[in-house]
């Protein structure tokens, strides 16, 4: 967990922005120093969390709360962008850090891996490895120590729901009553002890019950009802309010939320542990300093600090936080000392007005370079001594300092080259470093199991005396920059390696026996020389290099790029490999392409995956030439039809119009266009004229709710979205039409094709269609009654209509050859 005061995290998270708490900020967190109460929230994934509990627990309640979930939303959709698995599950969880900002709680994963929709608790624990995401979530109530544990999520199958929500209060129970226990995973005692909470409770629903109607009339008289409609009046707002904002924090999954205010219920269902006798959560348990041994003079001494705090000058509350700081540290070593401990340590240096920036000249290193940094220190109150006696940049970067008595509102500053040693730690995310597999991430370090991103490579220590007393504080080296429409901009400082290879495609498609692929080799530093390496795929593949001097490179300044060819043969006809390039520098091999993960509303993030692509030798034969693409919340499906030959168009609403489009022999429109692009209302008549024309329109899957045009209009024919879907990516695919055309030509499709599918069959199917439509596919998971509408074809006019709610975003970029195939039909109908 990040450990910092969480009241500061809008303007301190954010890429390590130095912290600017207002007085209503600094008078918050003194009331908070005097409440001892912890809660632990858990659920599944990244927006499962209930944002107006978290909320009102941290912000009215003043408790620590956590939120704990299980996955990072690998396996989910993208409304914003094509990011998809790891790079989704880093975007998510930046997003939940973003969220928790915004309602001051903090962030917890366990190692499992979002392996996408499951039906059921069993099936999810047949893919998390049990045993390890049980010892994870042990891990997280240890080191939170909570109270009381809350969570999102039945821990039966009462309720029908994700299985991995079911599974996350599965564990979440079973962790309740193994925490205290010094024999279960007694591995962690050397960090942790053991731990057990009070209670337990279930945060239910109405979609517990299928609609607000039904909840409204269901027996509540065994829940517990709770207000958290309260007005905050330090934060400005309303309890809702903030629960909005952080909810919102959730782009890439359209929960983007207006706020409310006024009263507003939550229920919650006692699991177990001591029930209390009344409605309040927290009944019998000690939230004060009593709780800790020696502590009841420091809450008096902070009670009297709150009484008297003074928002014109919050620096008169100093001596007295000193006084508070002093006995706090002359406490056992424990978990509320250490936690106090900071927070009023960080309390102290927002009432000095004190400002501490660590920033590098560069953001991006790699080992073995030096790069200036810049130090900034600053202290605007009046009549508080404050020297500065020290700072060391961390790990042994720099530490070198005379004492230095600063004078109010007068900055010191110091600028230092220093060198990243060669052996530095790399800062990309720490779970992606390590081979995965469909259910669980590898972690080796128990330390940092549990964080949501990996710590950064340089801090700053500050050591300080205020008015004698000596306090230190930490900051994280940043980057920042200027940039004129917006002014600063922060980002994480990282140490990568020095020399990044990727694949110029995330997968080639081989229809004859050989083909040249392309890879990209950039400098991470100045003056580097090495060599490309791309490895034989497999048996029955071969890897030639015609010219080997061209697969040299001889960089001379950091950012330098160089495009390597070689021919790749295909020997065994319809085979699948995996082709893997290395470039190597004075004999070490660095197997890593480096991707950026950027947007405005999470700091920006550098990941270093494999570089590899999958390759794929196929019949694959192809009438369409020409097609038009129009994109919809995103997808790397273009790519991969310009792989099967496709001269690609992208499409903009402009280029939707009947003279342009009739150039085209398909057009596909990418996933959930009709959810994310409002103008496809006033430009479906166009479509649907096209293919009345002797068009040939795909349309990929959509979301049953939300949609930008009139159901009614979706198609030339009625049909109806659902939210059924087959998640058994080798499910059973029966041909209930085997004589249609898109089943037959021009590639002649059998079970085959559906063999080494990935994650999933397909989502949101239509239930409901007219006659005029022709369903040729059917398929279901295991117990489950058969799905006949995930591909739905019609004659309209003189061309076609398709929709399909197959996963062609998933199964494409991953270069399944039976996806190729069948797509290549869709796309030639009527050819």
């Amino acid at each position: 967990m990040r450990t910092v005061l969480l009241l500061f995290l809008p303007l301190f998270a954010f890429a390590q922005k130095p912290v600017k708490p207002t007085s209503a900020d600094l008078h918050m967190a003194i009331k908070k120093l005097n409440v001892l109460g912890s809660v632990l929230y858990v659920a599944a994934h990244p927006d499962d969390e209930n944002t107006r509990m978290i909320s009102f627990l941290r912000n009215e309640k003043l408790y620590d709360v956590t939120y704990l979930s299980c996955t990072r939303g690998d396996g989910g959709q993208n409304l914003i962008g094509s990011e998809m698995r790891e790079l989704l599950g880093v975007l998510r969880t930046q997003e939940l850090l973003m969220a928790r900002s915004v309602d001051g709680g903090s962030q917890m994963f366990t190692r499992a891996n979002d392996f996408g929709f499951s039906k059921s608790p069993e099936e999810t624990l047949q893919f998390w490895n049990k045993d390890e995401v049980l010892a994870d979530v042990v891990w997280a109530f240890r080191k939170t120590q909570p109270d009381v544990v809350i969570n999102r999520f039945f821990h039966d199958k009462k309720y029908d729901t994700h299985g991995h929500h079911t599974a996350s209060a599965m564990l979440s129970v079973e962790a309740f009553d193994l925490s205290g226990k010094a024999e279960a995973y007694p591995e962690q005692l050397s960090l942790v002890q053991p731990w057990q909470p009070r209670r337990q409770f279930f945060n239910t629903s109405w979609f517990f019950f299928g609609s607000q109607e039904a909840f409204q009339k269901a027996d509540k008289s065994n829940l517990w009802p709770i207000d958290m409609g309260v007005w905050l009046p330090l934060k400005g707002k309303s309890n809702g309010e903030i629960a909005a904002e952080s909810r919102s924090m959730h782009r890439c999954q359209g929960f983007g939320m207006l706020s409310t205010r006024g009263s507003a219920i939550e229920y919650l269902d006692f699991v177990k542990g001591d029930r209390p006798a009344s409605q309040d959560l927290f009944q019998d348990i000690n939230t004060t300093w009593t709780r800790v041994e020696g502590g009841a003079p420091i809450g008096e001494l902070l009670s009297r600090i709150d009484q008297q705090f003074r928002s014109d000058n919050p620096a008169a509350s100093v001596p007295d936080l000193l006084k508070a700081m002093e006995m706090i540290k002359a406490l056992p070593t424990g978990m509320w000392r250490d936690k106090k401990l900071n927070e009023i340590k960080q309390v102290i240096r927002g009432c000095l007005g004190l400002y501490l920036e660590a920033t590098a000249g560069e953001a991006v290193v790699a080992p073995g370079e030096s790069v200036k940094m810049r130090l900034e220190c600053i202290t605007r109150a009046a009549g508080i001594e404050v020297v500065l006696s020290g700072v060391t940049i961390k790990p042994s970067l720099f530490d070198t300092l005379p004492a230095k008595s600063l004078e109010t509102n007068k900055g010191w500053i110091l600028e230092k080259t220093v060198v990243i040693p060669e052996k530095a730690r790399i800062t990309a995310p720490y779970w992606l470093l390590s081979p995965a597999t469909i259910g669980m991430y590898e972690v080796k370090d128990q330390t940092l199991r549990g964080l949501p991103e990996t710590p950064r490579y340089a801090t700053v220590r500050w050591t300080l005396t205020v008015n004698g007393v000596p306090v230190e504080y930490e900051t994280d080296v940043a980057w920042k920059t200027g940039e004129p429409a917006i002014g600063e901009v922060w980002r994480p400082f990282e140490v990568l390696h020095p020399v990044f290879i990727e694949f110029t495609e995330p997968s080639y498609i081989f229809t004859q026996k050989e083909r040249t692929v392309t890879v990209k080799v950039t400098a991470g530093r100045d003056n580097l020389k090495g060599r490309v390496k791309v490895l034989p795929p497999g048996k029955g593949w071969v890897a030639r290099h015609d010219n080997p001097d061209d697969l040299e490179f001889d960089f001379k300044k950091k950012g330098e790029e160089k495009l390597c060819t070689v021919t790749v043969e295909a020997n065994t006809p319809n085979s699948e490999a995996v082709i893997h390039a290395y470039a190597e520098i004075d004999k070490k091999l660095y197997p890593g392409r480096l991707v950026t993960i950027k947007y405005d509303h999470i700091p920006q993030q550098s990941v270093i995956l494999p570089a590899a692509a999958h390759a794929a030798q196929l019949d694959l034969k192809l009438k369409a030439q020409k097609v038009g693409y129009y994109m919809g919340a995103g997808d790397d499906v273009p790519a991969s039809l310009r792989q099967m030959g496709c001269d690609v168009t992208l499409l903009g609403d402009k280029d939707l119009e009947p003279a342009n489009l009739k150039k085209f022999d398909a057009i596909v429109m990418g996933v959930r266009a009709y959810n994310t692009k409002d103008a496809l209302a006033f430009h479906q008549d166009a479509l649907l004229d096209y293919v009345k024309n002797g068009g040939n329109l795909i349309i990929q899957y959509n979301t049953n709710f939300e949609l930008t045009v009139d159901a009614a209009k979706l198609g030339p024919y009625p049909l109806k979205l659902s939210r059924s879907r087959v998640t058994d990516e080798s499910s059973e695919v029966r041909f209930l039409l085997p004589d249609h055309p898109v089943l037959n030509s021009p590639n002649k499709l059998s079970a085959e094709d559906f063999k080494g599918w990935v994650q999933e069959r397909g989502l949101y199917f239509p239930n409901e269609w007219d006659a005029q439509y022709a369903a040729p596919l059917s398929m279901n998971d295991a117990g489950e009654k058969p799905l006949d509408g995930a591909l739905l074809i019609a004659p309209y006019g003189k061309g076609h209509y398709v929709y399909t709610g197959i996963s062609f975003f998933r199964e494409l970029p991953s270069g399944v050859p039976g996806a190729y195939r069948l797509f290549a039909n869709l796309l030639s109908l009527g050819k």
